[in-house]
């Protein structure tokens, strides 16, 4: 279990912050800040964050409204950001949809 990964899947509603270590895989609805120094989060098709996500790599299915910090940000070709992005490493499919900012590099 050291490497456990942490699901929150279609259904599950939260209004609050979540601070997680390892990887995550939120399909539901969050209303709050995602964090986590080092860790893997993914967003899923069916998920809706409205809040910051900070994580060491972050995969976009579904939707995001906040900012997205990480080390790798990856927006697949269904997802949908309304926020800025600040990432040292950047890749968007054909298909995302992203209004904001992005930083990259640094």
């Amino acid at each position: 279990m050291a490497n456990a990964t942490n699901v929150l899947s279609t259904g599950i509603e939260i209004i609050g912050s979540i601070r997680f270590s390892n990887d995550m895989i939120i399909d539901g609805k969050i209303e709050g800040e995602i964090m986590s120094d080092k860790g893997k989060v993914t967003i899923g098709e069916n998920a809706q964050v409205k809040g910051d996500v900070t994580a060491g790599d972050v995969k976009v299915y579904g939707n995001v409204e906040g900012k997205i910090t990480s080390q790798r940000c990856e927006l697949k070709d269904k997802s949908k950001i309304n926020g800025d992005i600040k990432s040292k490493v950047f890749s968007m499919e054909e298909g995302a949809q992203l209004c904001g900012r992005t930083e990259i590099g640094g």
